[in-house]
């Protein structure tokens, strides 16, 4: 586990997100539907604006920025050149509860792509009624695993406040890391620790909460940040659940957000867990958030049987003793 990063990718991000939020920019994300079709009423336009540069990922002439921000985008090998002599950042960046975050430009066609989007936003307000129910010790220990972006994690340390908790973000990309790390002392946590590996793996101890927002699509490409593995992307969900829950400390949590197809009317992963769940013993609450998300993906081979994808939250409570 790195207690600390410090690259030239993070030290570049962290400078545009502040000369951003100087600006007062600000833009919410889409879905990769949406997305396409508002590029698709003029797909040749110029950007006009920092939200067509950052947020749309539009091609822009090198005059619409200033140089500082150009030279910082160049030094990070933010840059793509497009047609007729423009540019295209590689980078985005959205407003998620007050807090401005960094991420990969669209379309995320990237195996290390670092996705936030419209589930990022359902599953932060998750996170959020969680710890408002029940707030966390002092000096309480969180994993976002799977961070990506790290808004997870962020806004859990964040929504904990002043209980000074210690917050660990981990992926298996490392790209991830050094985006989680800019955002994360961007929002005020420049004591985070970072560990790069496969879930649990690299992280030693055991946590008071856990959170997580997996990849949980049957992606042909195999994306890392999209795919989930299993018939339709569900086994890394289960395996956050069955691996993370022997790491929980006594009285801890885990919140999961995930996404589920749903067939024939079941459940697949609640079929699956609830067994798991029974025998341990533990409080345990489950249930659909959105009965309807990436309702596109249904066009796909993968998914001939499905009639839906849900949007689903699972809470996991161990006994105090």
């Amino acid at each position: 586990m790195t207690p600390t990063l410090d690259s030239p990718l993070q030290q570049v991000l962290l400078q545009l997100l502040r000369w951003l939020t100087e600006e007062g920019y600000a833009f919410t994300t889409v879905t990769p539907a949406t997305h396409e079709r508002v590029l698709a009423r003029d797909p040749d336009a110029t950007a006009r604006s920092l939200r067509d540069v950052f947020g749309f990922s539009r091609a822009f002439t090198p005059d619409l920025l200033p140089r500082h921000a150009l030279d910082a985008l160049r030094a990070a090998d933010l840059l793509a050149p497009a047609d007729g002599g423009r540019l295209r950042s590689a980078v985005r960046f959205s407003t998620l509860h007050e807090l401005l975050f960094a991420h990969s430009a669209y379309p995320t066609t990237a195996a290390d792509s670092v996705f936030f989007g419209p589930d990022t936003f359902r599953f932060a307000d998750l996170v959020v009624q969680e710890l408002a129910r029940a707030p966390l010790r002092d000096g309480a220990r969180i994993l976002d695993v799977g961070c990506g972006a790290g808004p997870g994690g962020i806004v859990a340390a964040r929504a904990s406040a002043p209980a000074s908790p210690r917050l660990v973000l981990s992926d298996i990309n490392p790209r991830a890391l050094h985006f989680a790390a800019a955002n994360a002392t961007h929002a005020g946590l420049p004591d985070a620790s970072f560990a790069q590996g496969d879930l649990f793996a690299p992280v030693s101890g055991s946590l008071d909460l856990i959170v997580a927002n997996p990849p949980y699509l049957n992606d042909a490409a195999q994306r890392t940040y999209r795919h989930g593995g299993g018939r339709w992307g569900e086994a890394l969900s289960l395996r956050i659940v069955r691996e993370g829950m022997p790491r929980l400390a006594p009285g801890g949590r885990l919140v999961l957000y995930t996404g589920v197809a749903m067939a024939e009317g079941v459940d697949p992963l609640l079929t699956a867990l609830r067994p798991y769940l029974q025998d341990a013993g533990w409080t345990w609450r489950y249930r659909e958030l959105d009965p309807d998300v990436f309702g596109e993906e249904l066009a796909q081979a993968a998914y001939r049987d499905a009639e839906r994808i849900a949007a689903v939250a699972l809470i996991v409570e161990r006994a105090t003793t």
